[in-house]
């Protein structure tokens, strides 16, 4: 909305106000008595300069980071933290680099020695782990069994105990594998002394990193790794995303499933008693599995890139 007086010299002397304000940092009565008004004409001059365009505020930051979507997302879903890498790539191997990278430097910021760290394995989480700087003293507990993949050397047990190892803090890690052929089996397997050990430290962690799938072919290293009976039965059954074994609906709801009785990894309940549990999304076809994320009362955080996270904010 433009001024009421839009004469030239209301112009200058709007711009002479909004000048004295923003760049010099003047004070409203310093100003008003420079220029013989009131304290109330030098605010309805500036609010009319804001509102006709003259005076345009923005905030940026040149390092990388969307600050602007990064507020938006945080305050879309009233996460603790936000972070959006600013970044047009669409190659999914740079992407993952780039949210690795943010949310190692997240990681860095928020730690404190008083804290345990959880982590989910997800190629997100181990692209994180190799740009992580050392925490201080910070014990690392393994949330999920190990998942080999043909294209990726490091498994959880490797995740954990590097990042303990740059640390020097305790490693809470067990060699067992995420998913097992029947639930007897994944039961007895997590009496085991140390599978046990490794889950007996999860009331104590404080923070917790896991990746976000979507339940589709080449989105979701679960789905992926899962046989078609087993992908069929969870698309029947609603199934939209997983987080480390959690599988939700596109609403956010957590979804039983049998496949999830056959895994050694975190429960919901587990997930819900971490106070903060930051994922790590990219990919724009995500974008479903990560609003399902954000709705789902689990994640108190995200480190995602630009693309992504205005497509959970236009839905």
């Amino acid at each position: 909305m433009a001024p009421q007086d839009t004469g030239p010299a209301q112009v200058v002397l709007t711009a002479s106000v909004a000048r004295r304000y923003y760049l010099d940092g003047r004070s409203k009565v310093e100003i008003a008595d420079e220029f013989g008004l009131s304290r109330f004409k030098v605010a309805r001059l500036l609010d009319a300069a804001r509102a006709s365009g003259l005076v345009r505020i923005e905030i940026r930051h040149d390092g990388g980071i969307d600050v602007d979507l990064s507020a938006r997302l945080r305050d879309a879903f009233g996460l603790q933290h936000a972070i959006v890498v600013d970044t047009p790539d669409d190659d999914l191997v740079s992407l993952r680099e780039h949210v690795g990278r943010a949310a190692a430097g997240l990681l860095a910021e928020i730690i404190t020695p008083q804290d345990v760290l959880g982590l989910a394995w997800a190629r997100a989480v181990s692209a994180m782990a190799r740009a992580l700087r050392p925490l201080p003293g910070t014990p690392v507990v393994q949330l999920t069994g190990a998942l080999s993949l043909p294209d990726g050397p490091d498994t959880s047990v490797d995740v954990v105990r590097d990042v303990a190892a740059a640390s020097g803090g305790v490693a809470h890690c067990f060699y067992a594998p995420l998913t097992v052929s029947d639930a007897a089996t994944a039961r007895a397997l997590r009496q085991q002394p140390e599978v046990a050990r490794a889950f007996g430290q999860v009331p104590s962690v404080t923070r917790a990193v896991a990746g976000v799938g979507l339940w589709e072919p080449g989105q979701s290293t679960i789905h992926d790794a899962a046989s078609e009976a087993d992908r069929r039965a969870l698309r029947e059954l609603g199934v939209c995303a997983d987080i480390s074994g959690v599988f939700l609906s596109a609403d956010g709801e957590p979804v039983p499933t049998e496949l999830a009785e056959r895994m050694i990894t975190i429960s919901v309940e587990e997930m819900r008693s971490i106070p903060e549990v930051v994922v790590l999304p990219y990919g724009i076809r995500k974008a479903p599995a990560a609003r399902a994320a954000l709705r789902s009362g689990l994640v108190g955080g995200i480190v995602t890139h630009t693309a992504l996270a205005r497509a959970v904010l236009d839905t």
